[in-house]
């Protein structure tokens, strides 16, 4: 792919800083509860893929698909987490985070999906959660991010309306272990990408490409992120926040006055409100989809629309960029297509997404908008552009622009009375980038996926300095940390 690496000398865009200045901003003007933390995965970083127990998921088997994933690359070192995972959170607790953004791979504890218990892979959560504790570093653990058992693919995944059960039974074998330790949860991560990418695109797992497929799936996932949420609570502490994040981007019409404004609407009625306005009892929205009512008609039951709202604690916002929004007669439902930001003379990073950071306070009024929402939490936010070490140190200066521009987005929004509790960069260390492997790196730390070494990145350093956080006495970190210094 064709890379485009934005320029951030003078003129600037509007959400940058010039590198020869000081921030207008500190950590201090987010106020003294504000949480600062990292993301990961547990498919995209755990690696283990068959260790003590561990039954295999939809992305072990989608991997194995000739073309499916970009060199023919897989998730099964990684970036070796679950062997590793003391060094790498040493290394974000010398980072100065607050709090630390995890799931947890259900066929892990569940081989089967339901059922017989892997005590030794609930045993390595147990060990995780603990390790942050002693960190000072809060767990964020997120339920689902993407890794079915295969076993419950098999049964027919997120398109059998069984497995609303079935995730109610993973979430209360999760709470019952783990909810005296851990004081936040997210249900799913990203509902639209897995089913959409992985339901409609055919370029995720399970990897179909059926719109059948794709509503069951959405309407089954929307019922799981309530039932989830309703089984967390019946068995968490009441100061245990639970929360569910959402993928969304700021959309924009290609040509204004133009039926483009109409497309738009409906884009952002799938890409945006799809699995947010359910859970506000609001239902879908159909009034800017009206074919999307008679086809969930087949999958919808008596009661399911209040089934699908929960009284979430806080929304995860995950934003990466803005999309500009065309009309199309070739997309059904929506008729709709985004402008790739390569044909817009923007630029982009690695992922093909336009650096456009002031998306995210787009986004943050947008849902804050809704009467009952909500705090929200930034609970990915990122770049992927492309590093090298050099002399033990990896110069990144267009992520560590982007980071500074996005936290000063969500300053923005804060300022105007968003109540925005939390920035979580995506993501703590390189990793698994789903179909595109190995190539994007969005680290804070670089990973050399052939001797695991770690090296912190100018970008990572940068938001130690702004965090404020110090280098631990242990050596191997301290070399990691210390390196380019």
């Amino acid at each position: 792919m064709m890379k485009l690496t934005p320029c951030y000398d003078e003129p600037l865009p509007p959400a940058f800083f010039p590198s020869t200045a000081p921030l207008p901003f500190s950590r201090l003007d987010f106020g003294p509860g504000f949480q600062w933390g990292a993301s990961a995965a547990a498919y995209q970083t755990e690696g283990a893929w068959q260790h003590q127990g561990k039954g295999p998921s939809i992305w072990d088997d989608f991997t194995r698909r000739k073309g499916a994933i970009r060199r023919g690359e897989h998730g099964r070192v990684a970036a070796d987490f679950y062997s590793r995972y003391e060094t790498d959170l040493d290394l974000a607790s010398a980072l100065g985070l607050t709090d630390f953004r995890f799931s947890a791979a259900w066929a892990r504890v569940l081989p089967e999906g339901t059922g017989a218990v892997n005590r030794r892979g609930l045993d390595f959560y147990d060990r995780l959660v603990d390790a942050c504790l002693e960190r000072d570093l809060r767990p964020l653990l997120t339920l689902y991010h993407w890794d079915l058992p295969s076993a419950l693919q098999a049964k027919g995944g997120w398109t059998n309306r069984s497995i609303v059960g079935w995730f109610s039974e993973y979430a209360q074998l999760m709470a019952r272990r783990l909810g005296d330790r851990v004081p936040q949860w997210a249900v799913l991560n990203e509902p639209m990408v897995f089913v959409g990418a992985g339901h409609l695109l055919g370029i995720h797992a399970p990897g179909r490409r059926h719109l059948g497929a794709f509503l069951a799936a959405a309407h089954h996932a929307t019922l799981a992120q309530a039932e989830g949420g309703r089984a967390l609570r019946a068995l968490l502490p009441d100061s245990a926040r639970i929360g569910t994040t959402f993928s969304c981007s700021y959309l924009t019409p290609h040509r204004p006055g133009t039926a483009d404004e109409a497309a738009t609407r409906r884009a952002d009625a799938i890409l945006n409100r799809f699995f947010v306005e359910p859970t506000l009892g609001l239902g879908y929205p159909t009034a800017e989809l009206p074919a999307l009512r008679w086809l969930l008609e087949r999958y919808q039951k008596p009661g399911d629309e209040q089934r699908m709202a929960f009284d979430f604690d806080f929304w995860g916002i995950q934003n990466y960029t803005r999309e500009v929004v065309k009309f199309s007669p070739w997309l059904p439902l929506q008729w709709a297509a985004l402008v790739p930001a390569r044909q817009r003379g923007v630029p982009y990073t690695d992922m093909g997404w336009e650096v456009y950071p002031e998306s995210i306070y787009h986004i943050l009024k947008q849902f804050s908008a809704y009467k009952k929402a909500p705090q929200l939490l930034i609970t990915e936010s990122g770049s992927a552009f492309p590093d090298a070490v050099a002399n033990g140190r990896v110069q990144d200066p267009a992520r560590r622009a982007y980071l500074q521009a996005a936290i000063g987005q969500v300053l923005r929004a804060r300022r105007e009375g968003v109540d925005v509790g939390g920035y979580f960069a995506w993501s703590l260390t390189d990793n698994f980038e789903w179909a595109e492997g190995y190539g994007p790196r969005f680290g804070l730390i670089h990973v050399d996926y052939e001797t695991q070494e770690r090296t912190m990145k100018d970008s990572g350093r940068w938001y130690q300095q702004f965090l404020g956080g110090g280098v631990l006495e242990d050596g191997r970190v301290q070399a990691a940390v210390t390196r380019q210094q």
